[in-house]
């Protein structure tokens, strides 16, 4: 039987009290860490509360007129996901562009999608490659890029220690070719 949200939220606390304790820090003595074993597991249950869930949001592509080849780009769509190695933020903007064949995505849909995936443990390269193949999926397109730019708080406060930047991208289709890349690409350098 699955467990409840209460059950889940009082196995959470319980461990990151201990967690805590184990760190050496007394949340029964330290006023700001009172109540930080709740907090955490209603950020947690919160955030990740549908991270085992399988199937995609709905995407209900739109009607397309006309048959001619164009690209549509939805910039700057930010997101936010947890690091899978060490469960610490990584967050950003996601750039997306494709090339529509007989059906049109709504920008909702794109915001679901993306978020959907991102809402569990992940590594920004898989993510890229996750939300790439799930939009050829849903609507069919001849070719899809997306580009996600984020920091690391993993390499900001673990490992390398130095701030920056992670870009990785994802081509299908038709976006493979040069010339529709450098055309998505010059798309986002006017905005």
């Amino acid at each position: 039987m699955e467990p409840t949200r209460e059950t889940r939220l009082r196995e959470i606390r319980r461990h990151v009290a201990e967690i805590l304790r184990l760190l050496r820090l007394d949340p029964t003595r330290d006023p700001e860490l009172r109540h930080t074993p709740e907090r955490v597991a209603e950020w947690y249950v919160d955030f990740f509360g549908d991270a085992d869930r399988e199937e995609e949001p709905e995407i209900a592509p739109l009607a397309r007129e006309g048959n001619e080849e164009e690209m549509i780009v939805v910039a700057n769509v930010p997101f936010y996901s947890v690091c899978a190695h060490h469960l610490l933020p990584f967050f950003g903007k996601a750039h997306i562009g494709y090339v529509p064949d007989r059906a049109l995505l709504g920008l909702g849909s794109v915001g679901r999608l993306l978020e959907h995936y991102a809402r569990r443990p992940q590594l920004q390269e898989r993510l890229t490659e996750q939300v790439a193949e799930a939009l050829m999926r849903a609507a069919r397109p001849h070719g899809v890029i997306v580009l996600l730019q984020a920091r690391q708080l993993c390499m900001e406060m673990r490992g390398a220690r130095r701030p920056g930047r992670v870009t990785t991208s994802a081509a299908r289709g038709c976006c493979q070719e040069p010339s529709w890349r450098e055309e998505f690409f010059r798309r986002l350098s006017t905005r």
